[in-house]
């Protein structure tokens, strides 16, 4: 019980610490404008998440928590290394090179392993809900979502403290915007989904080489992409365009193409699942079209809101989503005990479900 609790706390800890820094570095009316330019951003990329986890919602305030340990916990562990590492570098190297330091080493290494750790913890919590690659590309983009909401902030409280918007002889927050709100919000996001992908892989193979190389891999490539963004960044003019054109945006193309094909791998998994389990009883032949395709499953829910209310809507959501887990499930043939007691509670919480939309339809017919 206490567990939740505690870490709420340091999470609103962390977020006071750095709106207190921020408000302090760069004023409170530009931490304002930072906060409204940074929602332009991550309200699109987040969106974009939440499009990935369509076929099995995860739950909502997983994907809170997050984005909450990315802009809190992820931070401000940057933060405090990163700063370290620039200092260090200033004493060893001289002044002015620990900026670089930080930027190409501690950066990527600190960072990519900051806002990983949450899947980690995910998978390792829920392990059997953890379906694979697109669970860890959603789990992993929230909170690099989070992680870059926060940083823009400052980034663009900066801008705006030292140039204001900007005009044609300075770069205000209006460069900053286009150059990081527009041209690249998905750096963040897909360091981490590499990251991602990884964790993926490993939850659901059964290679226990693969469970380690996977994810390490995944980091790996996480790291050497963050620090190829950075040099660029640092180098800027012609370098920095040759690395976003034809380095990063083939790459998140690629990527998000990778993530279309795991989606349609979803549905051909649950596709191929439903006809047994309407052999089996655990759902109406009826069901099975509807099951099959998200329009369907949403014009099911809106049928329910319609004729039984929210509550019957809701229900109808919660039954669709155990039939998901159970279709996933049913792969790997609960070769486990702990896959067999899963699947005893995902019945369970299906024929609740039911029964609650059943129940609110009859009361909706009646009244």
């Amino acid at each position: 019980m206490l567990l939740p609790v505690l870490g709420l706390i340091v999470v609103a800890l962390c977020g006071l610490f750095l709106f207190g820094l921020a408000t302090a570095r760069v004023g409170p009316l530009a931490v304002t404008i930072g906060v409204l330019a940074a929602l332009v951003p991550v309200a699109g990329v987040v969106a974009g998440f939440l499009w990935v986890d369509r076929w099995e919602p995860e739950p909502a305030k997983f994907l809170l928590l997050a984005f909450a340990w990315g802009a809190c916990i992820a931070t401000i562990t940057a933060l405090l290394i990163n700063t370290t590492a620039e200092a260090v570098g200033d004493e060893l190297l001289g002044t002015g090179h620990g900026n670089t330091l930080a930027a190409l080493v501690s950066a990527p290494v600190v960072e990519e392993a900051a806002k990983a750790l949450f899947v980690v913890l995910i998978l390792w919590r829920r392990s059997s809900e953890f379906d694979g690659v697109v669970d860890g590309v959603v789990y992993a983009g929230f909170s690099a979502a989070g992680f870059a909401f926060t940083e823009n902030i400052y980034y663009f409280g900066r801008a705006f403290a030292d140039y204001g918007f900007g005009d044609g002889h300075s770069q205000g927050v209006i460069t900053a915007f286009f150059l990081r709100g527009v041209l690249a919000p998905f750096t963040h996001p897909l360091f981490a989904v590499l990251t991602g992908i990884g964790i993926g892989i490993a939850a659901r193979t059964t290679a226990k080489a693969l469970k380690v190389i996977a994810p390490l891999a995944g980091y790996l490539a996480a790291v050497s992409l963050h620090a190829l963004w950075n040099s660029a960044a640092l180098l800027g003019g012609s370098k920095f365009l040759t690395v976003y054109f034809l380095i990063m945006l083939p790459l998140f193309l690629g990527v998000v193409y990778l993530v279309i094909l795991q989606r349609k791998r979803e549905q051909r998994i649950i596709a191929t699942a439903l006809p047994h389990m309407a052999a089996a009883r655990w759902i109406a032949p009826s069901e099975v079209d509807l099951l099959a395709s998200l329009p369907g499953r949403r014009a099911w829910r809106r049928q329910a809101k319609r004729q039984s209310g929210k509550q019957a809507a809701k229900a109808v959501a919660v039954y669709q989503a155990s039939v998901t887990e159970l279709a996933f499930l049913d792969r790997h043939q609960l070769t486990s005990e702990t896959d067999r007691q899963r699947q005893q509670e995902l019945l369970r919480t299906l024929k609740a479900a039911r029964a609650e939309a059943t129940r609110l339809a009859d009361e909706a017919a009646r009244g």
